[in-house]
């Protein structure tokens, strides 16, 4: 007789408070039933922090079940923001996160959520973020934290942590991944009705959209780049194409796109080649040359410089069986 491995166990806090947007994200991901699947999903929960009946943002109330007790229950604990970075949790939800981590259970914190992990002590030492609103705050308040202000989520592995609203669904997405590879991850965006992976690395918002009013010489040449990767591409030849000066051409391209053309171009190809390191039929070789780098070396040093891993632990992680 064979016996079923217990399926992941995510609980998400909840509070009196309590950021609707942030929890739906968790909600969506790991509790609806996906018979599209050919694998067990994830067993949901939730764990409130008072007794309820707990107001949430836009004039809902929720009614939970079960307290903290929950949270010892989890392979994955949920953090869906925190009502107020200004309010220092309770001490009984700090004890909490903290014997969870010590248990080896996943923290993934949401937004704002980053302040409970940060309060508890678990970010010293380790990278982090949160909503671009937050940054400052948190990284003046807990110096210990190495903040990114500026990225979509950090994973260090037992500890995430996201930025605003849908980046924490990026984040969960990124998660699903990590748990059952890159073709679960896309069926589940797909039915989310997303794009099927953000990188983490991605800047949270551009100071200026490139296509402010339709269609732009510097939005089509986008496209275009986008396209022709595996190409060399030259300051001097995009700035043709985009019928400017190579000097007009990258001033004009950092204040539309919030970075210079070249480390635009490096952060694509390094995306491409991270899609490409998901077939294992491809040699490490063919995925440089089809991302456009002039070498494997090459490859190598900007792939891990930007996704904080070399090419062939990422394929290990990622690669679909």
């Amino acid at each position: 007789m064979s016996i079923s491995t217990p399926r992941h166990h995510v609980v998400a806090l909840v509070y009196d408070g309590l950021c609707t947007f942030e929890f739906g994200c968790a909600v969506e991901v790991f509790s609806l039933e996906r018979p599209e699947l050919d694998r067990p999903w994830y067993r949901f929960s939730v764990a409130a922090l008072e007794a309820g009946p707990l107001r949430a943002q836009g004039g809902l109330s929720v009614q939970v079940d079960r307290g903290l007790e929950a949270l010892a229950e989890a392979d994955t604990i949920v953090l869906p923001g925190w009502r107020d970075a200004d309010e220092a949790p309770p001490e009984d939800l700090l004890e909490a996160l903290r014997q969870a981590h010590g248990r080896g259970t996943r923290l993934a914190s949401i937004c704002s959520g980053v302040f409970l992990l940060a309060a508890a002590g678990l970010l010293d030492g380790r990278r982090a973020t949160t909503h671009w609103r937050y940054a400052e705050r948190l990284a003046a308040r807990y110096p210990a934290i190495r903040v990114e202000p500026d990225v979509l989520y950090v994973d260090e592995g037992q500890i995430l942590s996201s930025a605003g609203s849908a980046a924490g669904l990026d984040m969960l997405l990124h998660l699903v991944r990590r748990d059952h590879g890159p073709a679960v991850g896309r069926s589940v965006a797909q039915r989310l009705v997303i794009p099927p992976h953000r990188e983490g690395g991605q800047a949270q918002f551009l100071p200026a959209p490139l296509m402010p009013e339709g269609r732009n010489r510097l939005s089509e040449l986008l496209d275009w780049m986008a396209v022709h990767l595996h190409e060399p591409l030259s300051i001097e030849s995009l700035a043709k194409r985009a019928c400017m000066s190579p000097r007009s051409f990258q001033r004009q391209f950092r204040e539309a796109s919030g970075s210079a053309p070249y480390d635009w171009l490096l952060a694509q190809r390094v995306a491409r080649a991270a899609e490409l390191l998901e077939n294992p039929d491809l040699s490490m070789t063919q995925v440089a040359e089809a991302s456009g780098f002039a070498s494997e070396e090459s490859f190598r040093h900007h792939f891990r410089r930007l996704r904080g891993l070399p090419p062939g632990a990422y394929r290990r992680q990622f690669a679909q069986a």
